[in-house]
C-alpha cells in the first residue's frame, strides 16, 4: 500500500521538495509538481513557488490560474517584468526563459494542462480574465544534480 501524499503548501512545500530532490512534494492531487524561482518585480528577491506542469517538446508548462480569481497571481506579474527564472523539477534544476503562449499554442497547451489538473476548466469559467498559460524554456541543459557529500 502506498503512502498518501502530504498535503504541502507555501513555504513549507518548497522546503521539503527542495530538501529531497522532490521525493516530497512532487505530486498534489496527482499532478506534478515543479519549483519556479522568480525576482520580486518590488523587491529584487527570489520567490519561490510550487506550480503544477507538463513537460512538453522539451519545455515545462504552467497555469497562472490563480484559483479561479479575477487578478494574476504574483508570481506571475513578476516573470513578466523579469522573465528569467530557474526551475526544479524533482533533483534536476535548471535556469529558463518564462513567456506567455498565446493563440492557438495558448489553447492546444491549456488542453494538456486541463487534462493534468480539470480543474483549470473550472477557473476558466469562473473568471472573465484569460488565464495566462506559461511555457518555461530552459537556456541551459538540463541535467540531474550531483549529490553534494
Amino acid at each position: 500500500m502506498t503512502e498518501p501524499e502530504p498535503m504541502l503548501f507555501g513555504a513549507e512545500h518548497v522546503r521539503q521538495y527542495e530538501e529531497s530532490d522532490g521525493e516530497v512534494g512532487f505530486l498534489r492531487h496527482g499532478a506534478p509538481i515543479l519549483i519556479l524561482t522568480i525576482t520580486g518585480r518590488k523587491t529584487g528577491r527570489p520567490r519561490k513557488v510550487p506550480l503544477i506542469f507538463q513537460e512538453h517538446e522539451g519545455r515545462y508548462v504552467v497555469v497562472a490560474s490563480n484559483g479561479g480569481a479575477a487578478d494574476h497571481p504574483d508570481w506571475y506579474t513578476d516573470l513578466q517584468a523579469d522573465p528569467e527564472v530557474r526551475v526544479q523539477v524533482k533533483a534536476d534544476r535548471f535556469a529558463a526563459r518564462a513567456r506567455t503562449a498565446t493563440g492557438e499554442e495558448r489553447e492546444k497547451l491549456w488542453r494538456t494542462m486541463a487534462a493534468v489538473f480539470a480543474i483549470y476548466d473550472e477557473y476558466r469559467r469562473t473568471t472573465e480574465r484569460e488565464i495566462p498559460v506559461v511555457v518555461l524554456e530552459p537556456v541551459e541543459p538540463v541535467e540531474p544534480v550531483e549529490p553534494q557529500p
